[in-house]
């Protein structure tokens, strides 16, 4: 009996409160869940127009995170105030807590900045091949937060914008050429002359290796068990990888035609045969 009573009381102190703002309250679900989805439809009306837009492909993932994510905080601030929330005492509330919410958030902050740096200064766009310390790939989206790469074995790494944008990073598509380093090991009773002729020999049967700047072969080094000849040629940024794989498979085959060793280190072991135990 007791606590039918003390059930009454309570709903009977709760009805004013409910006629006075429960219409308010409910007008503001309304809003939020109605500008929600109206956030949606805008959103992807404006990334149509962005998509049409003759813009940097690495600014465009950015603008649309941040417009959503402007309109999302639009509808939220509309909805408290169509539920009655005095936006002056909501302004406080956030003053109050700012503190709080920008130590746990210092990370997404720092990581909002550093895509600014990255889209303002451009250290790399979408397309590159670039090398952090924590990974190497394209870059394939830069976000308002994250800048995602993919490897050359098809795997999506995700950078923060804050590391990125502090960290060094090496980008090899920037500059329209590239230099290909190669050092190659004769044997020490080979024919030095030789082996340079047929490394040039090798080198002007590829269209793709530059006539200018002009291809250097030199001797390097004096090694324990080879007399090593480095070889620089230059090719176009997107020919790299397969002069590489070019020179190494046509200079193995030269030598071997015209009976140029490649040595490899060996080692010599002399074993002592001492008196067995007894």
């Amino acid at each position: 009996m007791i606590l039918q009573q003390d059930l009454s009381s309570w709903m009977d102190s709760i009805k004013p409160l409910a006629l006075q703002y429960g219409g308010q309250f409910i007008a503001g679900l309304a809003v939020l869940f109605l500008g929600w989805r109206l956030v949606g439809v805008v959103s992807r009306q404006i990334e149509k127009l962005i998509e049409k837009k003759d813009l940097d492909p690495s600014v465009k993932p950015f603008i649309k995170s941040l417009i959503k994510i402007v309109l999302r905080v639009v509808v939220l601030v509309a909805a408290l105030g169509t539920m009655g929330v005095e936006m002056s005492a909501f302004a406080a509330l956030l003053a109050a807590t700012g503190v709080a919410i920008g130590l746990a958030l210092s990370g997404t902050l720092q990581n909002f900045a550093g895509g600014l740096v990255v889209l303002i200064l451009k250290p790399f766009r979408v397309g590159d091949v670039i090398e952090t310390s924590d990974a190497t790939g394209t870059v394939t989206e830069i976000q308002i937060f994250h800048t995602y790469l993919k490897t050359f074995d098809n795997k999506v790494v995700v950078l923060p914008n804050g590391r990125i944008s502090s960290d060094r990073v090496t980008n090899y598509n920037v500059l329209p050429q590239r230099r290909v380093d190669f050092v190659f090991g004769i044997g020490y009773n080979d024919d030095l002359k030789q082996a340079k002729a047929l490394l040039m020999e090798v080198i002007e049967k590829n269209e793709k290796i530059l006539k200018d700047p002009a291809p250097f072969i030199g001797l390097n080094e004096l090694g324990d068990s080879s007399v090593n000849l480095v070889v620089r040629v230059w090719s176009n940024t997107p020919d790299y990888w397969e002069v590489y794989f070019y020179m190494m498979e046509e200079v193995k085959t030269a030598f071997d035609k015209n009976g140029i060793s490649i040595p490899f280190p060996q080692r010599e072991l002399h074993i002592v045969h001492g008196e067995n135990p007894s």
